[in-house]
C-alpha cells in the first residue's frame, strides 16, 4: 500500500528534507529545489514549516490539477502564490525528517487514501504549519490505469477517512464524515448496496478498535482559521 511503501522509503534516506513525489510525475521548474529551501526558511503565525505541498498541472495541457490543490475551496485560493492549509498532495509534497522522528510515519493501516489527513493533523496539533507555494512546480503524466477498483478504492477513502475523524476530530465530525462519505460512496459506485452494507460495517467497528486522540483548541482553531473542511 501506499502508506506502507512510503515508510519503507523513509526508512532509507536521510536527507533533513524529503521530496515526495508520483511515479508518474517530475519537476517543472529548473529553479524548484532553491525556492523549495527559501519557503521552507519562512515561518507562519510562529509555526515552522514541516510541510510543502507543490502546484501540481497536467504535463500534457499545463492545467492545474484540481484534486491534487492542497484546499477544497479551489476557486477561491488557486490564485495564491501561498498559503497556510490543512493536508497536502501526497505525491506532490517535501517534508521534514524531523516529522517522523517525533511523530511517527504513516499509518499502515491505510492502504490507499487519507494518510496524508492522519500525519496532517498529528502535524498541525504538534505546533507545525502545511503550506502551499506555487514556486515548486510538479507535473503530472497521470495514469488511466487504477491498482484497485473503483468501488475498493472508494470504500477505502470513506472508511480511512472516517478513521481519521474518530481519532482526530470532535465526535460530531466523525458521525458527519462517516455519513457523508457513505452517500458519496453510494454515488460513485453506482449505489452499490451490497458494498455500502460492507463499508457501514467497518465504520461501526471503528469506536472499538481505534484509540480516540483529539486534536487541542488551538488545532481546531487553526483548523478553521485555514478553511478546513471538516464536517466530511
Amino acid at each position: 500500500g501506499v502508506a506502507r511503501g512510503r515508510n519503507y522509503a523513509i526508512e532509507l534516506s536521510s536527507a533533513p528534507i524529503l521530496i515526495m513525489l508520483d511515479d508518474d510525475a517530475e519537476m517543472g521548474n529548473k529553479e524548484c529545489l532553491h525556492n523549495l529551501l527559501e519557503v521552507f526558511e519562512v515561518d507562519d503565525n510562529n509555526r515552522k514549516t514541516a510541510v510543502v505541498s507543490f502546484k501540481v498541472v497536467y504535463f500534457e495541457t499545463g492545467q492545474m490539477q484540481v484534486n491534487a490543490f492542497p484546499h477544497k475551496q479551489f476557486d477561491k485560493y488557486k490564485d495564491k502564490h501561498s498559503f497556510l492549509t490543512y493536508y497536502y498532495a501526497g505525491g506532490a509534497h517535501a517534508i521534514r525528517r524531523e516529522v517522523f522522528e517525533k511523530l511517527g510515519k504513516y499509518p499502515e493501516d491505510f492502504f490507499y487514501g487519507m494518510e496524508e489527513y492522519d500525519l496532517g493533523y498529528r502535524i498541525i496539533d504538534a505546533g507545525y504549519a502545511i503550506k502551499y507555494s506555487d514556486r515548486i512546480l510538479m507535473l503530472h503524466k497521470e495514469s488511466p490505469l487504477g491498482r484497485k477498483t473503483k468501488k475498493e478504492k472508494q470504500a477505502m477513502l470513506w472508511i480511512n477517512k472516517s478513521k481519521v475523524a474518530w481519532r482526530y476530530l470532535p465526535f460530531i465530525y466523525f458521525l458527519s464524515t462517516a455519513f457523508m462519505w457513505s452517500l458519496e460512496y453510494l454515488r460513485k459506485t453506482g449505489f452499490d448496496i451490497p458494498g455500502w452494507v460492507r463499508g457501514w460495517v467497518e465504520v461501526f467497528s471503528i469506536p472499538g478498535r481505534e484509540n480516540r486522540k483529539p486534536v487541542r483548541d488551538t488545532t481546531m482553531n487553526y483548523l478553521k482559521e485555514t478553511g478546513a473542511r471538516l464536517w466530511y
